[in-house]
């Protein structure tokens, strides 16, 4: 499979903190790759550096080949979709009208039916003409989203892109999301809720302190032991109808 995303000894910091210490991870085209870890450990800086939206101080991030660095505006754009976490949008646009800007090479009505096109996807069609600004968060984080997937690249990066959302719109905005890996993109996505992760996810990358502490199969990734140093939780993996699910307890300060 074509690697779209490269993250190799990145290292990085922030108002002089470290805040990434040999992060690694990659994502190629026709597989989810979930990026997990508890709050802290790196997981959004890890994301806009692998996109080159971030600086290293060490390492070397690439998209489609090429080190992000050195790529123009516009090339990044056409190789990776991406769905920030703030949902914060400045303007009153109508729906339809953000999500086209995700449609950037697109012009007029062709801009306008891809918009909408995302915008049903997201179970939002009907508030395509609605100001994002009169929408409820959830609301709006599905418009954002449909933005994304108007952009017509071969990656889509998501950082937390079901936070806030109840559960029926968690497992809408997932399934949207493995239909575009198993149609061929790479998707790589940050996410809390770890059953979900393993459900979903063809990978998954723990990150902890800024660095790679595992990387693998969902179950393999998150096996006992990393979610116990990692997550501290005292924590096992139970086999359901649709796929793993964590039953899990918090570990008590003395283990």
């Amino acid at each position: 499979m074509t690697v779209l995303l490269e993250l190799e000894n990145a290292h990085a910091r922030i108002g002089g903190a470290e805040v990434l210490n040999g992060a690694c991870f990659s994502v190629r085209a026709g597989e989810l790759v979930a990026l997990c870890g508890p709050n802290g450990a790196g997981k959004s800086t890890a994301l806009r550096a692998a996109l080159g939206l971030a600086p290293l101080t060490q390492g070397v991030a690439r998209l489609g080949g090429d080190e992000a660095r050195r790529l123009s505006e516009r090339q990044r754009g056409e190789r990776a979709a991406y769905l920030p976490q703030d949902r914060s949008i400045a303007w009153n646009l109508p729906a339809v009208e953000v999500a086209a800007l995700g449609a950037p090479f697109l012009k007029g009505q062709a801009a306008v039916e891809r918009a909408r096109a995302a915008l049903d996807e997201v179970g939002v069609g009907h508030l395509a003409d609605r100001g994002v600004a009169e929408m409820s968060g959830g609301e709006r984080a599905r418009v954002l989203l449909a933005r994304a997937l108007t952009v017509p690249a071969p990656l889509l990066a998501a950082d937390e892109p079901i936070a806030g959302l109840d559960p029926d719109a968690q497992l809408l905005v997932l399934e949207l999301l493995r239909a575009r890996a198993a149609a061929g993109r790479g998707v790589l996505v940050s996410l809390h809720d770890l059953s979900l992760a393993a459900r979903f996810a063809d990978r998954v990358v723990v990150l902890d302190q800024g660095r790679t502490a595992a990387e693998g199969a969902p179950t393999v990734a998150l096996s006992p032991g990393i979610l116990k140093t990692v997550f501290n939780l005292d924590a096992v993996w139970l086999e359901a109808l649709d796929g793993p699910w964590l039953a899990a307890r918090r570990l008590s300060p003395h283990g």
